[in-house]
């Protein structure tokens, strides 16, 4: 006998794929955001006169970075001539401005997440743009009137991407310490690290950089009666860290560096004019590493922070990693309204999402810094 052959056509549904929700575990949580800015915002071209700067290619190099203000903390003019900070008071200025920027910053992180100061048991303060000796850390507990003995770590020197660098540590603290309370905050006085003369190379640095400072609480759940973790009361939880991944392009070890400059007398910054080709080409191999790991895929990925670097580095890294410009708006509007903030930048920008109401349970994201090394520094977290 034949067999009776169904003329029905079955259809494939392509269902989205699911975000699946970890269990609660022991990985700590971002518990509130605070942020903080110095002096007054000033637009480039106030800049520009400010500074007496004439040249067609220093201005051009200001017209075209994306930005439209940067609060700065800088000299006004005296008598119409620009006045020249030494190292020694551009020192001064950094721990001055670092200090209040961050007691700021973390007030209002501490308020976001229902706690005050008595709380405070990890404290983890990162700076690249001056030195102090005793750190940040041991000056802020000082201002704040925190317990002197606070757990404390200061990471000094390590650039735009320290800020990873640190919350992967602050993290680590965290969840070897459930319960507990630690506070993270990057706090970068970048118009103390400024040499102001006619070479493009410092064109380029001196129309990116703003001062700002941005904190975060950290805390991991404690064990409930079955073992299980659960969350300590807060008013409200942002994600959870995952994992980090991190990279050193070694080829490109002197494209960012902070040195010495003898006819200056002073500390200067340099960027290579290829450092946004070198991250872009290898920002898709570490993000789709830090990914794999945990079984996920780019498209996986709802929100990404991604470091205001600089218009170009912004652009290479959105082509390469295929993203779209919806999924930097963020990072691009904290570039045009504050200029690059080293360290702390990726803060504003996850300050901006959270505002923004648009984080649901179980959506990923990716956290990206990147500076001298060249290193790439990503996180993966999860709401």
């Amino acid at each position: 006998m034949t067999p009776a052959v169904s003329t029905e056509v079955s259809a494939t549904i392509a269902l989205p794929r699911p975000r699946p929700v970890r269990p609660a575990t022991a990985d700590p949580y971002i518990a509130g955001i605070g942020t903080a800015v110095s002096g007054r915002p000033y637009s480039q071209r106030e800049l520009l006169d400010l500074y007496g700067i004439t040249d067609a290619k220093v201005r051009s190099v200001f017209a075209n970075s994306a930005i439209q203000r940067r609060y700065l903390t800088v000299p006004e003019r005296v008598d119409g001539a620009f006045v020249d900070e030494p190292q020694g008071a551009l020192l001064r200025k950094h721990k001055s401005v670092a200090v209040d920027m961050a007691a700021r910053a973390v007030r209002a992180a501490l308020a976001d997440a229902a706690l005050t100061l008595v709380d405070v048991d990890y404290l983890c303060c990162v700076t690249s743009t001056g030195f102090a000796t005793p750190g940040v850390s041991a000056l802020l507990i000082r201002e704040l009137a925190i317990d002197p003995g606070c757990h404390r770590l200061d990471v000094v020197g390590m650039g735009c991407n320290a800020g990873l660098n640190a919350l992967n540590a602050t993290a680590s603290w965290a969840k070897a310490n459930p319960g507990r309370v630690a506070v993270m905050v990057c706090t970068e006085a970048c118009s103390a690290a400024y040499v102001i003369d006619s070479t493009m190379r410092t064109a380029v640095v001196n129309s990116l950089f703003g001062d700002g400072a941005g904190a975060i609480v950290l805390t991991a759940p404690s064990a409930g009666p079955n073992g299980v973790g659960e969350s300590s009361p807060r008013r409200s939880r942002g994600p959870r860290i995952l994992s980090f991944a991190s990279a050193i392009i070694t080829d490109a070890f002197d494209a960012m560096r902070y040195d010495w400059d003898d006819a200056q007398h002073k500390f200067s910054f340099f960027l290579d004019p290829d450092i946004p080709y070198v991250v872009g080409a290898h920002a898709g191999p570490l993000v789709d590493g830090l990914l794999t790991r945990a079984g996920l895929r780019r498209s996986d990925i709802r929100h990404w922070l991604v470091h205001s670097g600089g218009k170009k580095v912004i652009d290479a890294v959105r082509v390469n990693l295929g993203l779209t410009r919806h999924d930097v708006r963020h990072t691009v509007g904290v570039l045009r309204g504050y200029g690059n903030l080293s360290s702390g930048s990726f803060l504003f920008s996850y300050q901006r999402l959270l505002q923004e109401g648009v984080a649901a349970r179980g959506d990923y994201g990716v956290l990206m810094t990147m500076g001298p090394g060249s290193t790439i520094e990503t996180a993966l977290v999860q709401w």
